[in-house]
């Protein structure tokens, strides 16, 4: 039987007397044609549409990328994940990034590089203190728990949303090794004060960049992006983040060892830095001797960590290059969605807490959070939103240690430490929530937006 398409091309001879890269290139332009058709429309707002939180913002140019690499079939790692490790690096003028499969496998691999032998006395160890905040994502802390070193946790401030630098003093103990925290919904914290605290006592500084990348800080004379000030610093691609390449992330350092620590437990542990697909880089492969091994084992098979597989693949990769390219522009719409609906919402404020940037900086906003003030319910006000078709969502775990995951840990008070009765955190658990801002959002949709928030908080 004779394959044709419903236009009666014969399609069984269809790349006679084309070349691999002739083939390739016409594959690419329908692919780039199908795109524009069928994904890139622009459909008119009406009101009580549905208003996402979060969404992928995309073109023809992330799923020509993602066509090309299918067709090269490498599938792991390859150059579009170096393509866009060094773009990403140029971007954020870093000299270290690593892809990896998500934002979560970017907070592990950041906290485990810090369990290192090869760190000699900066090594963290179980029962080791991270001083964190228990209002985030659970990732932020997950992996300090399942070391079995100890999370203490410290408040929030309203309407920064984010780590109370006045109680680190109070944080702080001689187990302490580490200051691990995110830059809540891409509003920077406090990173001179959280830095000066880290240089002071010689802790490990992890920012969990994954809801600010884009997002800068002004720090000693110069604005450099959140991330690249700490030790090491984390981002997710998932799809309602800055930027997406459906699952993925990313873990960034100017710190040589570290960065050597990172790849290692990122590939398996192992004590080899070929990339893939490469062999004897080191042009030592068989002729050293590692541990106990005997003298010339394959050093690719030598492992320096216990480690993990956390890598990307090369489809993942190619359509964050295509992500990247836009990215600067994504900054910028968030910053002009966050405006005007802070502009719209103005009316209200002596009803609910609006956001506040932190001092410094320059937020590339992940979302629009607000809290109601006293007398008014959150329940009833969102209730209302979600009514009119408009997603709202938590500052994530709210208080993590109220979680069922903390049951038995506070059944049996230990594995963890609380300064402070952590107020703010609690009421930010109980009364506060947030909508999104992100590029994908058009005017009449913020506008639409912001007038359901105004009449659900008048009542």
């Amino acid at each position: 039987m004779i394959d044709k398409n419903k236009e009666g091309v014969n399609m069984s001879n269809y790349f006679d007397n084309k070349d691999i890269n002739e083939a390739k290139a016409e594959v690419l332009e329908r692919v780039a044609e199908f795109a524009e058709k069928f994904h890139n429309k622009k459909n008119e707002f009406h009101e009580g549409d549905r208003i996402s939180y979060a969404s992928r913002v995309y073109d023809s140019d992330e799923m020509v990328n993602l066509v090309d690499s299918s067709l090269e079939f490498w599938l792991t790692s390859g150059r579009y994940t170096d393509e866009f490790e060094t773009n990403l690096g140029k971007y954020l003028n870093i000299k270290y990034v690593s892809l990896v499969n998500s934002g979560s496998s970017a907070n592990l691999l950041a906290f485990m590089a810090l369990t290192s032998p090869l760190l000699k006395e900066r090594q963290v160890k179980p029962g080791d203190e991270v001083i964190t905040v228990a209002c985030g994502f659970p990732t932020t802390v997950t992996p300090v728990i399942q070391y079995s070193a100890v999370p203490v946790f410290v408040d929030m401030t309203i309407p920064e949303y984010n780590i109370d630098v006045s109680v680190l003093e109070e944080a702080v103990s001689e187990k302490t090794k580490a200051v691990m925290v995110a830059h809540t919904l891409g509003n920077p914290f406090n990173l001179e004060a959280v830095k000066e605290f880290c240089k002071k006592y010689n802790l490990w500084l992890i920012e969990d960049n994954c809801d600010a990348l884009g997002s800068k800080y002004l720090y000693e004379g110069s604005w450099k992006f959140t991330g690249t000030i700490g030790d090491i610093g984390t981002s997710s691609f998932y799809p309602p983040h800055h930027m997406t390449m459906g699952e993925g992330g990313a873990v960034y350092t100017d710190n040589p060892l570290l960065n050597r620590i990172i790849r290692s437990l990122r590939d398996w542990g192992r004590d080899c830095f070929c990339r893939s697909g490469e062999d004897n880089r080191c042009r030592h492969r068989f002729d050293r001797q590692y541990g106990e091994l005997p003298i010339g084992y394959d050093h690719k098979y030598v492992y320096s960590h216990f480690g993990y597989n956390l890598k990307a693949t090369d489809m993942q990769a190619a359509i964050g290059v295509a992500q990247l390219k836009k990215f600067p522009g994504f900054v910028e719409k968030r910053k002009e969605n966050f405006k005007i609906l802070k502009d719209a919402l103005a009316s209200v404020s002596d009803k609910i807490i609006l956001p506040v940037a932190n001092e410094n900086s320059d937020p590339s906003w992940f979302g629009f959070l607000i809290t109601v003030k006293k007398g008014l319910s959150r329940a009833k006000i969102v209730d209302y939103i979600e009514k009119h078709n408009i997603q709202t969502r938590m500052l994530f775990a709210g208080n993590l240690i109220k979680h069922p995951c903390f049951d038995e840990m506070r059944k049996n008070n230990q594995g963890f430490r609380v300064v402070g009765k952590l107020e703010n955190t609690d009421r930010i658990m109980n009364d506060t929530f947030w909508v999104g801002v992100y590029p994908g959002m058009t005017r009449e949709k913020l506008e639409y937006m912001a007038k359901i928030i105004v009449e659900a908080v008048n009542g």
